[in-house]
């Protein structure tokens, strides 16, 4: 089976720390994607738990196109995120030979749920993705079923790119693709 990707990488904003994700992570990695709660908000489909091993076949094969990342906020570890290479082909076919990524996030600790965190995270994401990565845009792709991560990406600039119909049975009767361009970002954030 193959390794965790590992990376070099650390962001930083006042108290919140994106350190990376290694393969010392699984004990925090497992807990947090064993909970039913962080789950329902974290997956498009009802899952009430993953396995370890389901666990880490999750982060071992995201990491080979993604830096992966532990969140810390006051030194103490309360979820994890990632900056992706774009994976979805109903993406990639619309904006062809463009760097696309993705950010996906989720905060296991439950007690710092509603707190700004994960906007904060999203921004620190964002600048990553455009300053250093030079991604021509970034995606956020949320359920139906969460508006507070919709609402966390809009307030860092992100705009509605299409609905997605949810299959029968999903959560939510549709999906949003929220997306952020470089120009739209250097907007924003001049110098970006």
């Amino acid at each position: 089976m193959e390794k965790l990707r590992e990376h070099n990488i650390t962001l930083r904003s006042g108290n919140i720390v994106l350190r990376p994700m290694t393969e010392d992570d699984w004990g925090l990695l497992h807990k947090w994607n064993s909970d039913p709660e962080v789950l329902y908000f974290s997956e498009g489909r009802d899952v009430n738990s993953y396995t370890l091993e389901e666990t880490q076949g999750i982060y071992r094969s995201v990491s080979q196109n993604a830096f992966c990342f532990i969140i810390e906020f006051d030194g103490m570890p309360i979820g994890e995120c990632w900056l992706q290479r774009m994976n979805l082909e109903r993406i990639l076919e619309r904006f062809p030979g463009l760097d696309c990524r993705r950010i996906d996030l989720e905060i296991g600790e439950k007690e710092f749920w509603n707190r700004g965190i994960g906007t904060r995270v999203i921004r620190m994401l964002t600048e990553f993705g455009f300053k250093r990565e030079h991604a021509d845009a970034i995606f956020g792709l949320v359920g139906g079923h969460n508006p507070r991560s919709r609402r966390a990406f809009e307030k860092n600039g992100y705009v509605l790119h299409q609905e997605v119909p949810d299959p029968e049975g999903a959560k939510a009767r549709v999906s949003w693709d929220l997306m952020i361009t470089r120009e739209a970002f250097s907007e924003i954030c001049p110098g970006g």
